[in-house]
């Protein structure tokens, strides 16, 4: 009598070896995330001894307390210069009461600039205002300057103006020197309305002192 040997299902062995590799990765992943979670812990100890060493990230820079640091900045010292043009329609004179000043970061300066009005009328004029080099304006900072409102000047009137700013304490250290310059234009729409305003009062007074001395 002939005996079989039994055939094995193809299917049963598939399932079998995929089971098995399922589990050898499962080892892995368990491994590899073991790996990582110690090295997290180890990492930042690691990083801190490199920085230390290199100074990089900031480390081995001095601290210093808020109050030494501000006295610090403020020994710096910086040198404003004041510039002045008038538009070449308006007749006034214009020009800073000091070229220049050396000013300590952080602290409140004051400058003054005076225009006199050379017109035979009242003017009204208005400043404009730049500062040199450019990146400096971040960090000039005005509390009082007559650039914010419309100046007016009657006829032959001198007037000082003053400038009240100081400059930011983190002012980048490659800026030494600053250039603080105005121009002053003339607002003619409020110029002609000023002086038909004073002429009309002008002639309503006379016309009333006429009137009055008629009275008489």
């Amino acid at each position: 009598m002939q005996r079989y040997l039994p055939v094995a299902d193809p299917k049963i062995d598939l399932r079998a070896e995929i089971k098995l590799a399922n589990r050898r990765l499962l080892r892995i992943l368990v491994l590899v995330s073991i790996g990582m979670f110690g090295f997290g812990f180890a990492l930042w100890p690691l990083y801190t001894i490199f920085c230390e060493a290199t100074g990089f990230g900031g480390r081995g820079v001095q601290e210093v307390a808020a109050e030494d640091l501000k006295q610090y900045q403020n020994q710096r010292e910086i040198t404003i210069r004041f510039d002045a043009t008038v538009n070449s329609g308006l007749n006034w004179k214009f020009k800073p009461v000091q070229t220049s000043k050396t000013v300590k970061l952080g602290e409140i300066s004051q400058t003054s600039y005076t225009a006199a009005n050379l017109a035979d009328q009242a003017v009204i004029g208005h400043a404009v205002f730049n500062v040199a080099p450019p990146e400096a304006s971040l960090y000039f900072v005005k509390t009082e300057c007559f650039c914010f409102t419309e100046q007016l000047l009657e006829e032959g009137e001198r007037k000082e103006m003053p400038v009240t700013f100081y400059i930011s304490p983190d002012l980048p250290d490659d800026i030494g020197n600053i250039t603080l310059s105005y121009t002053f234009f003339e607002n003619v729409p409020a110029t002609l309305a000023l002086n038909e305003k004073l002429a009309t009062d002008k002639f309503n007074d006379l016309n009333t002192n006429t009137l009055t001395t008629n009275d008489t």
